[in-house]
C-alpha cells in the first residue's frame, strides 16, 4: 500500500506520484475521473535487470497487467452506471427500479440508445420503425431448416445474426468504406440514418430470429410478426401461434396473457444492458475493427452463449433439481462450503452487496406464479434463499441472490425449455449492444482498433531442428501434446481396415 502523507503536505492536484525504485526516477501521472492512463506507463523505462528476459521488453516501458479486466476501463461511456458496493444500477441516470415499474422495454431501448426518455411522438416513431423491421426475408426459412433437429437455439441465433449481414451490403464498411458509420460523428446525416436503420433492423428482427430458432425445434411453421401488438407481446405471439399467417380478426382470441407479456417486458428491461459485461465488451472489441453491426452482434451472442455469462439462470434450475427438496438444502450448503458443490444464482462479479434487479424480479415471479401455478422447485428455491441469507458463511462473503436466481424460475414457469433461457437474455441485450456500438461509432476521437498487450512467458529464441534429428518432444504439463482420441463408428472401422491392409501388404 502507498505511504500516508500528512494532509497539510498534500494539495489536490489530481495526480499520482510514482517512484520507480529500479531507477530512482519520479513520475507524475494525471488522474481523470478517478482513473490513470495505462499508456502513460510506457514512458517509465529502465535498463534490463539480471532477472529480466529480452521478451520482457524492460527498456520499452512498463506494461499494465490486468487478467480478466478486473480494473481496466476500456471506454468512456454515458450509458449505464453500476455501483456494485451499494447495489445501484442506472440507465442514463435513471434508477432501474423506476424504469422497471413505470417504463416499457422499447421506451428503455430508446433511452439507452439515444440518451433521454422520448416524447410521445419520438417513442411512436421509434416503436413503429422497430416493429416495421420485424419481418425477415423468406429465404431465412431455408437457413433455419438447414440446422439439425436438435441444434441448440443459441447456435442457430448466433449464426442467424451473422447471416443477416449478408442481406445488407449498405451496412458493411468492408464494401462501402471504413468510414461508413464513423463519419456520422462529423455530422453526416446519411451515415447517421444508415446507422439507425441497422439498429431498427437488429432490434426488430431479434424476436423474429429467436422465435424461428424456437419453432424449428417444435417442428412448427414460422410466424410472420403480427401488427397491432407490443414488442414483447409480438414475441410471445410468434412463439406460440399455431398459424403461420397473421389474421387480424383473430387477435383478440390469440393475444398472449397480459401478465406474461408484462413480466417478459420487465425482464427485458432488467437485461437490456449491464455496462461492460463480457458480451458487450466482445461486441465493442469486434466493432473496433469496423465490420458490419450484424457481425458484431453475432460475436456478442457467441460470448453470451458461454455458461459463465448467459447460462447462469439455467445453472440455477439444474442446481435446484439436483437438490431435490427443501429438506436437502442444509446438506447442499454444507457441500458448497466444502467446495464439493457450486452455489448458482448467488453473488455477482460486480455487485458486492445485493443485485438491485433481484428485488424487482422477485415481485414479478410472484405475479407469474399466480397465473401459471406454483413451480415444484419454488419451495426448494425459497428454502435455499432463506438458509443462505441466514448463514454467516455466505453473508460474510456477500453472496446474496442475483437476478439469475429468480429469472430461471420465471422462464420455467412460463414454459420455456432451459436451453432457450440464454436466447431470452440475448433478445433484450441486443439493445445494450447496439447502444454501445453506436456510442463507439459516434466517438469524436474516432474508433481505434482494440489491440491489448500480453506478457510473453514462452521460450526465447530457438533454432529449428530437422525432423530426422529430433528425439521425442518432452514437455512437462497438461496439454503439451495432442490427446489420444477414442474413435468409434465409421472412423473406427476405417482405421481397422487400414491396419489390416498394412498387415496384408507385408505378407
Amino acid at each position: 500500500m502507498g505511504k500516508q502523507f500528512p494532509a497539510s503536505e498534500l494539495k489536490r492536484d489530481e495526480s499520482l506520484r510514482v517512484v520507480d525504485n529500479r531507477t530512482g526516477k519520479e513520475y507524475t501521472v494525471p488522474i481523470t475521473h478517478n482513473s490513470i492512463p495505462a499508456n502513460f506507463f510506457k514512458g517509465i523505462r529502465a535498463a534490463a535487470g539480471p532477472n529480466d528476459r529480452p521478451e520482457d521488453e524492460t527498456e520499452r516501458g512498463l506494461r499494465v497487467a490486468d487478467r480478466g479486466f478486473l480494473n481496466t476501463a476500456v471506454i468512456e461511456s454515458h450509458i449505464t452506471y453500476i455501483d456494485g458496493d451499494n447495489g445501484v444500477l442506472r440507465y442514463r441516470g435513471y434508477p432501474i427500479e423506476q424504469l422497471a415499474e413505470r417504463s416499457s422495454f422499447l421506451e428503455v431501448s430508446y433511452l439507452l440508445i439515444y440518451g433521454a426518455l422520448p416524447s410521445a411522438s419520438q417513442l411512436s416513431h421509434f416503436t413503429s420503425e422497430v416493429l416495421l423491421h420485424g419481418p425477415i426475408h423468406s429465404d431465412a426459412e431455408g437457413f433455419f431448416r438447414a440446422f439439425r433437429y436438435d441444434a441448440h437455439p443459441m447456435s442457430m441465433l448466433t449464426s442467424a445474426f451473422a447471416y443477416l449481414g449478408s442481406y445488407y451490403g449498405e451496412a458493411n464498411p468492408s464494401l462501402q468504406g471504413q468510414d461508413l458509420f464513423t463519419k456520422a460523428a462529423k455530422g453526416d446525416p446519411a451515415a447517421l440514418q444508415n446507422m439507425d436503420r441497422q439498429i431498427f433492423r437488429l432490434i426488430g428482427k431479434a424476436t423474429t430470429l429467436a422465435a424461428m430458432a424456437y419453432r424449428i425445434r417444435q417442428g412448427r411453421d414460422f410466424v410472420v410478426p403480427p401488427t397491432g401488438m407490443s414488442y414483447t407481446e409480438s414475441f410471445l405471439y410468434q412463439l406460440d401461434h399455431l398459424s403461420p399467417t397473421d389474421h387480424l380478426s383473430e387477435l383478440h382470441s390469440t393475444k398472449p396473457h397480459p401478465v406474461l407479456v408484462k413480466a417478459l417486458d420487465i425482464l427485458f428491461i432488467l437485461h437490456a444492458d449491464h455496462e461492460m459485461n463480457a458480451s458487450s465488451t466482445t461486441v465493442l472489441q469486434t466493432g473496433s475493427s469496423l465490420p458490419d453491426p450484424f457481425s458484431a452482434v453475432a460475436a456478442g451472442c457467441a460470448s453470451l452463449y458461454g455458461p459463465l455469462h448467459g447460462g447462469a439462470n439455467e445453472a440455477v434450475i439444474r442446481m435446484l433439481v439436483s437438490i431435490g427438496s427443501p429438506k436437502n438444502v442444509p446438506a447442499f450448503l454444507d457441500a458448497v462450503k466444502k467446495r464439493q458443490k457450486v452455489l448458482s444464482g448467488f453473488g455477482h462479479r460486480v455487485y458486492k452487496t445485493s443485485d438491485p434487479r433481484s428485488f424487482i424480479i422477485r415481485k414479478v415471479a410472484d405475479e407469474v406464479f399466480a397465473v401459471t401455478g406454483r413451480d415444484p422447485l419454488l419451495d426448494t428455491a425459497m428454502a435455499l434463499h432463506d438458509a443462505a441469507l441466514k448463514d454467516d458463511y455466505f453473508v460474510s462473503r456477500k453472496l446474496a441472490p442475483n437476478v439469475d436466481f429468480w429469472s430461471g424460475l420465471i422462464y420455467r414457469a412460463m414454459g420455456f425449455p432451459m436451453d432457450f433461457f440464454p436466447v431470452l437474455f440475448v433478445v433484450p441485450r441486443v439493445v445494450g449492444w447496439v447502444a454501445h456500438w453506436r456510442q463507439m461509432m459516434l466517438s469524436p476521437s474516432g474508433v481505434k482498433i482494440w489491440r491489448p498487450r500480453q506478457l510473453y512467458l514462452g521460450p526465447s529464441t530457438r533454432d529449428y531442428v530437422p525432423l530426422e534429428e529430433r528425439t521425442s518432444a518432452f514437455q512437462v504439463g497438461v496439454g503439451m501434446e495432442p490427446s489420444v482420441i477414442e474413435h468409434s463408428g465409421m472412423t473406427k472401422r476405417r482405421k481397422l481396415a487400414e491396419a489390416a491392409g498394412k498387415v496384408r501388404s507385408k505378407l
